[in-house]
């Protein structure tokens, strides 16, 4: 089975080539392309058939933005992975994106193999960033201190595996907990942090020193 991927460009030929790209992944197939954010909800509003594993996501585009789409997905539908694709390097862009929602963040000039490595890190581990993005994260990234949140022992443990490269099911059999129990962990503590995602948790485990890389 492949992980279905669909591409938001207001750049036609560029979202094809990107695309066709894309399809030459063993483990990913495009489901479809889209000029705008718009065009991509009422796609969404069509079907499940319609909602993919993983968006690449362009920002500047008319009537509805790359940063308002990923806040729309975050929303109504956060088990979708979304993953920045832009010409946009500046920090503040980059961290608008990431603050949104987005688990990951490229340039359109990444080799061909990163673009890969990126899909397959973003569906296994639920996020990917280069060391630019993670350092940028890191040095902007705002929230409680740790001595202001209280954490049970296992809610501990499993910030300090998801700090790793695990899978959140590969997480649940190191804790021998169900998969459940795990997303259970997860989104307390996506509330308890006010994080939207893994790279959130991430970044406020390793600026707490809860995980040290």
């Amino acid at each position: 089975m492949k992980y279905s991927v669909v591409i938001v460009d207001d750049h036609t030929l560029l979202s094809q080539a990107i695309g066709a790209m894309v399809d030459t992944f063993d483990k990913f197939k495009v489901l479809y392309t889209c000029k705008n954010g718009r065009e991509l909800t009422e796609r969404f509003s069509e079907s499940e058939s319609q909602i993919p594993d993983v968006v690449l996501m362009d920002i500047n585009m008319p009537i509805m933005n790359g940063i308002e789409t990923t806040e729309w997905i975050n929303k109504n539908h956060p088990k979708v992975n979304v993953m920045a694709l832009s010409v946009e390097d500046t920090d503040a862009t980059i961290l608008k994106m990431l603050k949104a929602g987005a688990v990951g963040y490229l340039l359109k000039d990444t080799e061909k193999r990163v673009l890969e490595q990126a899909l397959v890190e973003v569906v296994e581990n639920g996020f990917f960033h280069t060391k630019n993005v993670t350092n940028l994260l890191l040095q902007s990234i705002s929230g409680n201190s740790k001595r202001d949140i209280e954490f049970k022992e296992n809610e501990i443990t499993f910030m300090k595996l998801a700090c790793t490269e695990l899978t959140y099911k590969e997480i649940a059999d190191r804790m021998c907990l169900s998969p459940k129990t795990i997303d259970g962990y997860r989104d307390v503590l996506f509330t308890k942090l006010n994080v939207k995602n893994r790279v959130g948790l991430v970044m406020y485990a390793i600026k707490n020193k809860i995980y040290t890389p």
